[in-house]
């Protein structure tokens, strides 16, 4: 899967994989320190860090995961990343 997003310099990128009524994926790549600003989602998220390294925040509650380590982000409960390296990750929405 990691090979089918590339990064770019200084930014984020996203590849839908699958979307359907029960859900989606979506690859992304963020270059050494991008991310995503603390912001909720209605539904479940499940994040697979496919290379590099990423601070992910829960709740105000910060983790550092790598390639290979796999987060649930809960529905409604603020959340935020960043690239601590330029990281690569399958983000899995679950809708229902």
């Amino acid at each position: 899967m990691a090979e089918q997003v590339d990064y770019a310099a200084g930014g984020v990128v996203s590849k839908q994989v699958l979307k359907n009524p029960s859900g989606n994926l979506t690859l992304f790549s963020f270059d050494k320190g991008q991310g995503l600003s603390e912001h909720t989602a209605p539904f479940d998220v499940v994040v697979q860090i496919l290379d590099g390294e990423a601070q992910i925040s829960i709740a105000g509650t910060s983790h550092l995961l790598k390639q290979g380590d796999t987060i649930i982000m809960p529905a409604n409960i603020p959340h935020a990343l960043h690239a601590k390296e330029r990281f690569k990750m399958l983000l899995t929405m679950i809708r229902g």
